[in-house]
């Protein structure tokens, strides 16, 4: 009898590994980038790739302190407060009370992104502050259990998204969690509330909570990962499989564990000549010094430099994600909906050089340094001037034919636009792209292997920020 039940809890355990590691390999398989064969991996990545342009929305209990702490302004991020100030954690959890976003208006945030040219939004769904944006089963640090809101901030902005078809993404502090117990913190634990077992936070409170995420939500785009704190592959593999519950997810490369996901996320800069061949990237920034709403930040760039910037990103191959940061009540500040307007207004002209791009064509022919921010690992800072004049974005046909896009920042004196370069090809026609009927006048000649191309502009920018010409070629 004793021998028979040895075989039989043998046999159970044998089914377990069996069907765990079946389990694994089938998620492993849905999400690794490894095991997908290039066409596989374009069509996945081909919406993003496209879209260019995206909403970062940082929002939580940190908006209600909003950068203020025991009456004095708090340096850093506004997202970070509890971490820069030492909040306790039965302080920081009475902020709470106070966070209750009745002017929140989901349709109006997409509406927005969409008039700003946006095509996909990520929200953090929980943050390092360890509060969830959605009515979590695991725990009662959330907006439905903690606040005087009580309803989930998600799913109508999940809605939202789906009438004016923007994708959704959610962001989620997977390591760093400052409230519950085993959650990592960077430069260490300040309260004894925060001591315990990291693994048992990942098993009892991160696991569950993406499996919620990424089940009730409805499609969901990008699962943005951030601040791999004291992650290890054996954490990470706990979380790894549950993108198998979004078939075609985009995830970036902050899990940890030596995971690179699918995207680089180069944080408040602009890589100086983008990333190499076979890594999609995306630049998250700031409009103002914070992501998260901090009521003193009033040091917004302008909407020239988050135009460039855009522009900028496009010409290298990557996408912008550019941040709005909530207040306490539900109200995007009105500097950045005025800021996002603005560049909407640009898109509506422009955007066609934008959207389903290809990078500059060709080599850099003057210095070009990255728009480094001071402190851009967390995207603070005004960001230096782009120092190129002009920057080129492609669309090319398997043939070789197709259009390339220059984006003028500094309109010629004397209204002639000249390149010279190793690139070859035959000029089809030129024309402004506000003004696609008039065409202009261009000529390409060959003076040994450098091919020089010259358009003879109009003599006023249509755009004080960027004017778009359009040049059809054939290669």
């Amino acid at each position: 009898m004793k021998k028979r039940i040895i075989l039989t809890l043998a046999a159970c355990v044998m089914l377990t590994l069996v069907t765990v590691c079946s389990v694994q390999a089938q998620s492993s398989s849905s999400v690794s980038t490894t095991s997908e064969t290039r066409e596989q991996r374009d069509a996945r990545m081909k919406w993003w790739r496209e879209a260019r342009f995206g909403m970062f929305i940082h929002w939580g209990v940190y908006s209600v302190p909003a950068g203020v702490y025991e009456g004095r302004n708090i340096g850093g991020l506004g997202e970070w407060i509890m971490n820069s100030a030492k909040i306790p954690v039965a302080t920081y959890k009475e902020y709470a009370k106070q966070f209750n976003p009745v002017k929140y208006d989901p349709d109006a945030w997409v509406k927005l992104a969409k008039d700003a040219g946006m095509k996909y939004i990520v929200i953090t769904s929980k943050h390092h502050d360890g509060f969830a944006l959605f009515d979590s089963k695991v725990t009662d640090w959330d907006v439905v259990d903690a606040t005087p809101y009580g309803r989930d901030l998600l799913k109508p902005l999940a809605e939202a998204c789906q009438k004016h078809d923007i994708v959704l993404g959610f962001y989620y502090s997977q390591a760093q969690d400052w409230t519950h117990p085993g959650g990592a913190a960077a430069r260490g634990h300040w309260d004894t509330a925060q001591d315990g077992s990291m693994d048992e936070y990942i098993r009892d409170i991160a696991v569950p909570q993406v499996k919620e995420i990424l089940s009730n939500y409805g499609k969901i785009g990008v699962l943005w990962w951030d601040t791999p704190e004291n992650m290890n592959r054996e954490r990470a593999d706990m979380l790894l499989p549950l993108l198998s519950l979004q078939p075609g997810i985009i995830w970036n490369n902050r899990l940890g564990g030596s995971y690179r996901g699918d995207t680089e996320t180069p944080e408040g800069f602009i890589p100086a000549t983008g990333y190499s061949v076979g890594r999609d990237w995306e630049t998250c920034m700031t409009i103002n010094d914070t992501w998260g709403y901090k009521s003193w930040d009033t040091n917004y760039k302008s909407s020239e430099t988050l135009i460039r910037n855009l522009i900028d990103i496009a010409s290298k191959g990557g996408n912008y994600l550019l941040n709005v940061g909530p207040t306490s009540e539900g109200l995007i500040p009105q500097p950045q909906i005025d800021r996002l307007l603005e560049m909407g207004k640009w898109m509506k002209v422009n955007g066609e050089a934008i959207y389903a791009t290809g990078p500059n064509p060709f080599p850099r022919t003057a210095p070009e340094a990255s728009a480094q921010e001071p402190g851009a690992r967390r995207g603070r800072g005004r960001g230096a001037a782009i120092p190129w004049d002009w920057r080129a974005t492609t669309k090319f046909n398997p043939d070789g034919s197709g259009k390339i896009y220059l984006h003028i920042f500094q309109w010629p004196k004397d209204s002639n636009f000249t390149v010279t370069s190793t690139y070859k090809a035959q000029l089809v026609k030129a024309y402004l792209l506000a003004d696609p009927k008039v065409e202009l006048e261009g000529n390409v000649k060959t003076e040994g292997d450098q091919t020089i191309f010259s358009i003879k502009l109009p003599a006023a920018a249509p755009d004080p920020i960027a004017s778009v010409v359009c040049l059809e070629v054939k290669s």
